[in-house]
């Protein structure tokens, strides 16, 4: 599992690790696998390091220095490297001293843009991890400059001017192609809209010791999702593999039920009941379908409850659904609907899988607020309804009410972006909840699979909701190495 950790959390491991050792011997091992990591990037943008021209963009506090040193290393083997000084008085003198050492220069900012547009690689040592707010104005022509250049962009730590700790933006910032993440990842790195200007991420061991109950943010990958995954044993029958009822539907969208069916019949569960308007759509779909013209209260036994999809306003059954002692996940419809003082009652658990939009309503926000501060907005809601958030976009996070670390999903793909693929979703993750895993194993290992499924359908063409339910299958043996 990636784990990512709040500055505050990284700082104090810091000071632990630099209290064993000799001055100057953490930076040292930063700058090693920062000019490492540059050096294998100039190894594609320029052929080779030697002869290449790299640019550091340097600030005042030690990202400014991790750079210099870097810089230094790349010059010892035949770079030419130029620091561009933002405030050529609080350099870092050690980093400074090196790279004079090895033959590198420094420039002024008026003169940096023609560097930059003359570089193979731009190096982003202006701001660290503890930046908030943006660029400050006199870096912006920097960063303008090496959007506009050919250059690779290498971002030390993270990209200037994004949030460590939330993932926001809030102002000017450095475009990476790569970013060289020291000692542990930052939740910002993870979730959006600070992740895309990161790039690709590579974290480089520095010894730092941090607690896994100290992380502020965890990704799945394959290995943790293969271990959640839910497999009948051999005295195993479809009722207890677990039972998903779906209430989703309406007269205006029976196609939201007979996704959600799509997506619950390939998520685990042994059996699917489906209550609502759409009983003859699902069954000519899915013949394998318990479908039934009784209410939830009547539907027969289930483990666990999907609400919401294509509902309309059928207010009744969202509130049946919301009364019963089972897990229920709440979608679509069935957020508006419901009834916010019964939502927070339950004694079962609840997912709610709200995408920015429909965050923003349950807010009282605008939706732009939502999507520029995703991990607060997930957080935020979890507390409030007292259950499970999986909030849907560019980068799905699942927030639980506890607090604890918040899941966020490295599988999507703009290719889900479609007219019903959450419907699929919820599906998916209420069969997850029927097999009987947590709110949040079950929220983060449906994001997982339907953000391969994803992938799977589209293969770089438009695919539509239906491909990515039939592509769930093949997204769970790829996930269990089958």
């Amino acid at each position: 599992m990636r784990t990512a950790y709040s500055v505050e959390t990284v700082r104090n491991a810091e000071r632990e690790l630099m209290a064993r050792l000799p001055e100057g011997a953490l930076m040292q091992r930063a700058a090693a696998g920062l000019a490492a990591a540059c050096a294998q990037v100039l190894g594609r943008v320029a052929g080779r390091v030697y002869g290449s021209r790299v640019v550091l963009l340097v600030g005042s506090g030690d990202n400014g220095g991790d750079a210099l040193y870097a810089g230094a290393r790349l010059a010892r083997r035949g770079a030419g490297v130029t620091a561009v000084l933002l405030a050529p008085d609080r350099a870092h003198g050690g980093g400074l001293a090196a790279l004079r050492r090895a033959g590198g220069r420094t420039v002024s900012g008026e003169s940096a843009p023609a560097d930059i547009a003359r570089a193979d690689l731009v190096l982003d040592g202006i701001v660290g991890i503890g930046g908030k707010g943006g660029l400050r104005e006199a870096a912006v022509p920097l960063a303008d400059a090496a959007a506009r250049s050919r250059a690779a962009v290498v971002a030390v730590d993270l990209p200037s001017g994004v949030d460590a700790d939330t993932g926001e933006v809030r102002g000017a910032v450095v475009r990476a192609d790569l970013t060289v993440t020291f000692g542990a990842h930052k939740p910002g790195l993870l979730i959006d809209p600070a992740r895309e200007y990161a790039g690709a991420v590579r974290l480089v061991d520095i010894g730092l010791a941090l607690p896994a109950e100290a992380a502020e943010a965890e990704a799945l990958q394959h290995a943790d999702v293969a271990l959640l995954l839910p497999v009948p044993g051999a005295e195993s029958d479809k009722y207890r593999r677990g039972v998903v009822g779906v209430a989703a539907g309406s007269a205006r969208y029976p196609g939201a039920a007979v996704l959600a069916v799509a997506g619950a019949l390939r998520g685990g569960a042994g059996a699917v009941r489906y209550v609502g308007p759409a009983g003859d759509a699902v069954i000519a779909r899915f013949p394998e379908t318990l479908v039934s013209d009784e209410g939830p209260k009547r539907a027969g036994r289930v483990q666990a409850w999907v609400v919401g999809p294509g509902a309309g306003d059928d207010a009744s059954t969202v509130a049946e659904v919301l009364a019963a002692e089972v897990p229920v996940l709440i979608d679509a419809d069935g957020l508006r609907l419901a009834d916010p003082e019964a939502v927070r009652s339950r004694t079962a658990p609840t997912l709610m899988t709200p995408h920015a939009g429909e965050a923003a309503a349950l807010l009282g926000v605008s939706r732009e607020e939502v999507e520029g501060a995703r991990l607060s907005s997930a957080r935020e809601l979890a507390a409030r309804y007292g259950a499970a958030v999986l909030l849907k976009g560019s980068t799905t996070v699942v927030a639980s009410p506890d607090g604890g670390p918040v899941r966020v999903n490295a599988t999507g793909t703009s290719w889900l972006a479609t007219a019903g693929s959450g419907d699929v979703l919820s599906g998916l993750a209420g069969s997850l909840l029927a097999t009987g895993l947590p709110a949040l194993d079950a929220g983060s290992t449906a994001a997982y699979l339907h953000g391969l499924a994803g992938r799977l359908a589209a293969r770089g063409a438009p695919a539509g909701a239906h491909d990515v339910a039939k592509a769930i299958p093949a997204a769970w043996r790829d996930v269990r190495g089958d």
